[in-house]
């Protein structure tokens, strides 16, 4: 399924009517957010903004840093919490909701959504992407992309490419090899351009491999476009371009923020010096005037009401329960309520940078906590706990609050990281709480009852040191404006949780798999894990998680069941699945599919996810959820032939509770790939032995191609076998007398040409 939006047009402009100084002036904008009108063609000035969870219109001083005050809009749940909802619908309704206010804020490109991986927990722009799995961040995305567009409003996919720091960032290079660019890094841009078709696509500040982003042919031409056929325009972040000669080379058709006449000056001077050819100029001119479709006209404006209530119940299928003892969530009537924490009051619902949005209201917990218990008949009483701001009498806020929850049935605290700890434009040092509130939680479940933790953080934050003396903990991430009503909801059951998270918390940042290599130095960050980021390497190497990926608790209890798999092509399979919803509530269950299989010549991880579902259920309904798994649902990505391959082999189709946690497996068995490698002399012995064409009667050959006594020892001595796995061929034979391996060796050769 694509978009509605039209593909941006490369107009049939005569482009000899301009000359080349109007052309080259066309590459960068206008202003900080709108791009070069002709009036003499005319032509239109278009405006991109900031997204990707609300419109950030400013009309007065510009800047992209979210310093400056922008138009009211509404702030729905930015991309970590959408991310934890595993909800491609979640996705698009906000996508759809962003197009109509923007459409109504005169915006015809909205910037986003951001599809980073969350490489390491560290970095400081996590809360505006979706995951640290490729395949989920991919769909939600294109969801996202898919209903912005809808609304004629077309969305800006980035950064493109391996931006996943905030330290150096217009300067690291990401140092990665090309498996796991093609099978981490890569995979959710691939997916939403093939089947969303962005308008644009935003090219990154930092370096892949050692050349700009904003400047590499690889990137932006070979795999952009000739590859997954993208047709839109290339823009580039805010200040990424560094030498504009070399980025229209390589593919980039708008600069921003404009204007640049400097830059344009540069253009025509290569140009007319023969450095550049016009043509290649022409081209990027021509799509990025192709932006000019979407400038559409303005609509009256949109349902602030409406769209608050969107916000609302969007933000209930975010938040994710995390632990639920004794089922003291939800709260039951009558209970006695203390809430303690500054952030029921004062929420945090979004963080800084270009995303920060003026909100058109803004809801906190309290009042909502008060509404609802106040119709079960359930006392409230509030005590802050602590100062946002590390001002006041620290020990008195906490003594009061302790009080409030000793005289309580239950006690809700409300914690999480204040802004100025989590934004764009730099990395967090840790992924601790503030120790202020890490004394108040531990003292109030000292004090209390039963305690419940919500927490509010725009990346995740360990909860060694506390959770085991609290019975609950709802992390509800970075909500938006309604989050506060949602909250409320979930507290009191009138909504279900059923957010599930989209990357692991670690029991230790130094069990994250990018540790010892993150944030890089000397102007370089060394992807040192390869494919094995996130729960990839937390299952394979067995190594201890508080809550792995894909946990999330509900209200209600499903089960799994019936589970059958067969292969419908060499390379690919349907599977079925039977889930039951065996509560009493109703509620939604995420379906994960994993695979997991060692077939092949490269290190796999322990399970991958390959397809996702969620689904609502009734108390006691059942429903078969089905999947096609195609072929990349099984491929690794082959370097050596650059290309994908699925090996021959067993796979393990695995339905998870979680990442950790398989409910049901069951095993296909796939021809894959018949290409078999053509050997040479510089095929290692053990490349040789392996072959699948020759490699079962290699050693007879040999044995029968070596004098007697030789011959013998390759029967004799296994060990000889082993030691020389991975020495060439070519020195193996340089230690045989003679040249009587020569012909055998010519003619096996050949055989594996035939093959390939």
């Amino acid at each position: 399924m694509t978009s509605t939006l039209k593909d941006p047009q490369m107009p049939q402009i005569d482009l000899s009517r301009l000359s080349l100084e109007q052309k080259a002036s066309l590459l960068s904008g206008q202003d900080f957010w709108s791009t070069h009108p002709l009036e003499e063609i005319g032509l239109p000035s278009v405006v991109l903004t900031d997204g990707p969870h609300g419109v950030r219109r400013q009309v007065g001083e510009f800047d992209h840093m979210g310093i400056y005050e922008s138009l009211p809009s509404t702030c729905f749940p930015p991309a970590v919490a959408v991310g934890s909802s595993w909800d491609p619908a979640v996705a698009a309704h906000i996508g759809a909701a962003v197009g109509r206010e923007a459409r109504a804020l005169g915006v015809p490109v909205v910037l986003g959504p951001g599809v980073n991986i969350k490489r390491s927990p560290l970095c400081g722009r996590n809360f505006e992407y979706y995951s640290e799995d490729p395949l989920l961040s991919g769909h939600l995305g294109a969801a996202h992309v898919r209903g912005q567009q809808e609304q004629g409003v077309g969305a800006s996919l980035k950064h493109f490419a391996v931006n996943n720091q905030e330290t150096d960032r217009m300067r690291v290079s990401a140092d990665v090899d090309e498996r796991a660019l093609r099978e981490i890094y890569l995979p959710a841009f691939e997916h939403i351009v093939t089947e969303a078709r962005p308008a644009t696509v935003m090219a990154a500040y930092n370096k892949v491999n050692g050349v700009h982003a904003a400047q590499n042919r690889w990137l932006l031409t070979e795999v952009l476009r000739d590859e997954w056929g993208f047709t839109g325009a290339v823009v580039s972040d805010w200040g990424a371009v560094h030498d504009p000669v070399t980025a229209v080379r390589a593919g980039l058709d708008l600069e921003m923020p404009g204007p640049s006449p400097e830059n344009a000056r540069r253009i025509v001077d290569a140009v007319r010096s023969g450095e550049l050819d016009e043509s290649v100029v022409d081209m990027s001119v021509r799509r990025a005037l192709g932006l000019a479709d979407l400038a559409v006209e303005q609509s009256a404006g949109f349902d602030v009401d409406a769209h608050h209530r969107l916000a609302r119940g969007l933000a209930a299928e975010c938040a994710v329960l995390l632990r639920n003892e004794g089922g003291v969530l939800p709260l039951a009537a009558g209970q006695r309520i203390a809430v303690v924490g500054e952030f029921a009051l004062t929420p945090r619902y979004q963080a800084g940078g270009s995303s920060h949005l003026r909100p058109t209201r803004l809801d906190n917990a309290l009042d909502a906590i008060r509404e609802l218990a106040a119709e079960r008949g359930s006392p409230v009483e509030f005590a802050p706990g602590f100062p946002l701001d590390g001002s006041g009498d620290v020990e008195s806020l906490r003594e009061a609050a302790v009080a409030v929850a000793r005289s309580s049935d239950v006690a809700v605290v409300f914690a999480g990281l204040p802004e100025s700890e989590e934004s764009e434009g730099f990395d967090r040092g840790n992924l601790h709480l503030p120790a202020v509130q890490i004394e108040l939680i531990r003292m109030v479940a000292a004090a209390a009852a039963r305690t419940v933790v919500v927490l509010s953080n725009g990346g995740i934050v360990t909860l060694e040191g506390w959770h085991d003396e609290v019975d609950a903990v709802l992390e509800g991430f970075l909500l938006g404006q309604a989050g506060g009503g949602a909250i409320a909801d979930l507290l009191f059951g009138e909504a279900n949780p059923s957010g599930r998270l989209a990357e692991t918390i670690p029991v230790r940042l130094e069990d994250n798999p990018s540790f010892v290599n993150f944030p890089g130095e000397q102007g370089h960050v060394r992807y040192g894990e390869g494919v094995m980021v996130g729960y990839r390497w937390y299952g394979t190497t067995r190594t201890p998680v508080r809550y792995p990926f894909g946990h999330g608790l509900s209200y209600t209890s499903f089960a799994v069941g019936d589970l059958t798999v067969q292969a419908t092509r060499d390379d690919s399979a349907h599977a079925s699945v039977t889930v039951t919803n065996t509560g009493t509530r109703a509620g939604k269950h995420v379906v994960q599919v994993y695979v997991a299989t060692d077939a092949g010549p490269v290190r796999r991880p322990t399970r991958e996810l390959r397809a996702f579902t969620k689904i609502h259920l009734e108390p006691g309904e059942s429903r078969t959820v089905t999947f096609d798994l195609g072929r990349r649902a099984f491929a690794y990505y082959d370097v050596q032939h650059a290309r994908w391959a699925v090996a021959p082999g067993d796979y393990l189709l695995q339905i998870g509770e979680n990442a950790a946690t398989v409910t049901a497996e069951a095993c296909v068995s796939l021809t894959g790939d018949a290409v078999a490698q053509e050997l040479t002399l510089e095929s290692t012995f053990g490349e040789w032995v392996a072959h699948p064409v020759i490699g079962s009667t290699l050693l007879q050959e040999l044995t029968a191609a070596l004098p007697d006594e030789q011959g013998s020892r390759l029967n004799d001595r296994p060990e000889l076998l082993q030691a020389v796995q991975d020495v060439p061929m070519r020195r193996i034979v340089g230690l045989v007398d003679g040249d009587v391996l020569d012909e055998t060796l010519e003619r096996l050769m050949a055989r594996t040409r035939c093959a390939g």
